[in-house]
């Protein structure tokens, strides 16, 4: 097994940059998401990270290696492809020992090799049996066992479930997290669906315009995120955003949005009379004593049974609102919600940035 540390990577194409040197280190061991929108850059890092693709300027090692110059089979990492890509003419034994194979491996260690793996991904009933007599689920299986043979030090993995329907994408992420428990191997992983980053990571960094904006554990991101970036990206449903100007006047710290209402706030460094924007996720709002509160106009009411979801407004601003209990307003009438204060996160009206 071996860490990874990557110091001012820079990729370029021609005039275009498209990771502007970036720093991260992946401790030994440690299972790393890397999440963003499309475009943001962070299979481009992965490729990088594989050597397929090359570095314009920076370093990358791979434990106590320099790995910049060279090539993806010397830098003994496994890479796990959006798409399975298994010979389909060759049954799930075979595609799993093809790397032990190649590399001239004794027959009696490639037998080892693929039962150990087998056993591992609960494969044992499908080693004689072609891709096309596979499920999508096992297919991915197939592909994961044929970069475990290769015993690396980075396991590499591209949005591996994007390809299989939702609830075979619970069932894999459980799967990579359990063998990751049990092999203990360095995973950098990358995925554009927060809830795998959330459900999986040790940690987790989350890029922007080939930018890192933020890395923490899934709870510290979650709970402190950096800047509205961060805030609205990590999240299902999405935090939302109501903008106003910051009050001190009393002590009680507090936010005036644009119909006169105020909006308790917690611990922030804002000074009275800024532009701010409050952040609140749609789990922490609750409804409001009698005569206290701040008027949420209802639009659409959806039950799902073990919560309501609310779509609305605050101030004019578009507000999803999600409680446990079924309470049943009608559309287009008016409610009163608070919010704990310690839960609302107050960012700056004009960067961004927490505050």
């Amino acid at each position: 097994m071996a860490g990874l540390q990557i110091k001012q990577l820079v990729k370029s194409y021609g005039a275009m940059s498209v990771l502007h040197g970036i720093d991260l280190e992946v401790r030994d061991g440690e299972f790393l998401v890397l999440i963003g929108p499309s475009g943001c850059g962070k299979s481009t890092l992965l490729r990088m990270i594989a050597g397929l693709d090359d570095i314009s300027s920076g370093e990358l090692w791979i434990g106590d290696r320099l790995t910049n110059g060279l090539a993806p089979q010397q830098r003994n990492i496994s890479m796990v492809f959006q798409s399975y890509a298994l010979f389909p003419h060759m049954t799930t034994r075979k595609n799993i020992g093809f790397g032990p194979k190649i590399r001239r491996e004794a027959g009696s260690v490639i037998d080892a090799k693929v039962n150990k793996a087998a056993e591992t991904l609960n494969l044992h009933n499908y080693l004689d049996r072609l891709p096309r007599q596979l499920s999508g689920g096992q297919r991915q299986r197939v592909a994961m066992g044929r970069t475990i043979v290769r015993e690396p030090d980075l396991f590499l993995f591209d949005e591996p479930l994007s390809n299989l329907d939702a609830k075979l994408r619970v069932q894999m992420r459980t799967e990579i997290k359990a063998l990751h428990q049990q092999l203990k191997t360095t995973i950098v992983y990358v995925t554009h669906d927060q809830i795998e980053a959330m459900t999986m990571a040790d940690r987790i960094v989350v890029m922007n315009g080939g930018r890192i904006e933020q890395i923490g554990s899934p709870l510290e991101l979650y709970d402190r995120p950096a800047n509205k970036f961060v805030a609205g990206f990590l999240g299902s449903p999405a935090m939302s955003f109501i903008p106003g100007t910051l009050e001190r006047g009393d002590g009680v710290v507090r936010m005036r949005t644009s119909d006169g209402f105020t909006i308790p706030v917690g611990d922030t460094t804002a000074a009275s009379g800024q532009p701010v924007e409050v952040g609140i996720r749609p789990e922490h709002y609750r409804l409001a004593a009698s005569g206290q509160g701040f008027p949420y106009k209802v639009a659409v009411v959806e039950p799902t049974g073990s919560e309501t979801h609310l779509f609305g407004t605050i101030a004019g601003v578009d507000v999803h609102a999600v409680f446990r209990d079924r309470i049943a307003p009608e559309p287009g009438s008016q409610m009163m919600l608070t919010v704990d204060s310690g839960k609302v996160h107050v960012f700056d009206g004009k960067t961004g940035n927490r505050i």
